[in-house]
């Protein structure tokens, strides 16, 4: 078969991990964009109940994007019991549960609930009906947990690898242990309070010496609006060098034109009628 080669170097997880059970699926291209769905997860155990047009299908490998192991690795059954015979849970996925008495979870509960079926050693599967329309209630009625997601009512259409996607990113995140805000820092890191204090005191002083904080009225306020926009964020070591490299040159350049601590501009409108008043000095 055509796009075996290669690929990510996937394998199952120690343990038990959850089963993907596509349910009768029609088109081999979304078999293949499930596997790479499930590659995104951390998922590898994938079945395929009675697929529409038999296995293998070239599409489904060019779809996986590197997900090959998992597609290699997929086992093929003739009906839903038989698949599921050797599983203690199962899921099934149903965007409008039809007059169905069972526990409904959304995929995040599920997702933890996957986690410690899994932790305790048994085998859980998630079922996912055919492309055109879902599970029936036969289906269903082999599962003992609805899974349904909660999207825009008005609109709750997904294809296959979609819904498998959900599912996968909610496994994965379930244990994730990175913050939810993080800020990336590279090569530099965050700036203390006391190197961003050095900074804003130089800046007010060199802006002390331009004159834009001539208005003395006004002055204490400009002063905090300045701190306030350089506290509210996570200023990096890197970017207070560079600030102060700005205020340098901007000081040496006041001074190459001649204007001397105390002869700046005064800020806003009022600078720019003053600059067209002033000639401008060069040394």
């Amino acid at each position: 078969m055509t796009g075996r080669e290669g690929g990510a170097d996937l394998a199952p997880p120690p343990g038990e991990s959850p089963i993907i059970v596509l349910v009768r699926p029609q088109l081999a291209d979304n078999i293949g964009a499930a596997a790479r769905a499930m590659a995104n997860g951390g998922l590898f155990h994938l079945r395929l109940v009675a697929p529409r047009d038999g296995w293998p299908q070239d599409r489904a490998w060019r779809m996986a994007s590197g997900a090959d192991r998992i597609l290699e690795a997929a086992a093929v059954y003739p009906d839903l019991p038989s698949s599921l015979a050797d599983c203690h849970r199962v899921f099934a996925t149903c965007p409008r549960p039809r007059h169905v008495v069972k526990p409904l979870r959304t995929a995040r509960a599920a997702a933890e609930d996957l986690r410690g079926i899994n932790a305790g050693g048994l085998r859980a599967a998630v079922l996912f009906g055919p492309e055109r329309a879902g599970l029936d209630n036969d289906d269903m009625a082999c599962a003992d947990t609805l899974v349904r997601y909660p999207l825009n009512p008005d609109h709750m259409s997904l294809n296959l690898a979609q819904a498998v996607m959900i599912l996968a990113y909610e496994w994965w995140t379930v244990t994730e242990t990175a913050p939810p805000r993080e800020l990336m820092t590279n090569e530099t890191r965050v700036a203390t309070k006391g190197e961003l204090e050095g900074f804003l005191s130089r800046l007010a002083a060199e802006l002390d010496a331009c004159g834009f904080l001539d208005n003395e009225a006004k002055r204490p306020g400009m002063v905090r609006n300045l701190r306030h926009w350089f506290q509210r964020g996570e200023v990096t070591e890197q970017e207070l060098r560079t600030l102060h490299g700005v205020v340098t040159e901007l000081s040496r350049g006041r001074m190459r034109r001649g204007r001397p601590d105390g002869e700046g501009l005064t800020p806003g409108p009022e600078a720019a009628a003053a600059a067209d008043r002033q000639p401008l000095r060069t040394s």
